[in-house]
C-alpha cells in the first residue's frame, strides 16, 4: 500500500504542475489585460501579471501537494 500511495503522490505532483502552469498563464493573461487599462507604462501590468501568475502556481502546486498527501 505505502508504493501505491507514493506513486499517487506522484501523479498528484505530476497532475498539480500540469495544471498549475496553464493557471498562471491564464492568471497572467487576464491581470495583464486588466492592468494594463490602469498603466500607461505597459511594464508595469507585466510585472503586476507576473506577480499575479507566480501567486497562482504556487497556490495551485501546494493545493495538489496537500491533496496528494492526504489520498
Amino acid at each position: 500500500k505505502n508504493k501505491m500511495n507514493k506513486t499517487v503522490f506522484h501523479l498528484f505532483i505530476l497532475i498539480g504542475a500540469v495544471f498549475s502552469l496553464l493557471a498562471s498563464l491564464i492568471a497572467y493573461l487576464v491581470t495583464y489585460k486588466e492592468e494594463e487599462h490602469h498603466y500607461s507604462n505597459k511594464k508595469e501590468a507585466r510585472k503586476k501579471a507576473f506577480q499575479m501568475a507566480i501567486f497562482t502556481f504556487i497556490f495551485f502546486f501546494a493545493l495538489m501537494l496537500v491533496i496528494g498527501y492526504f489520498i
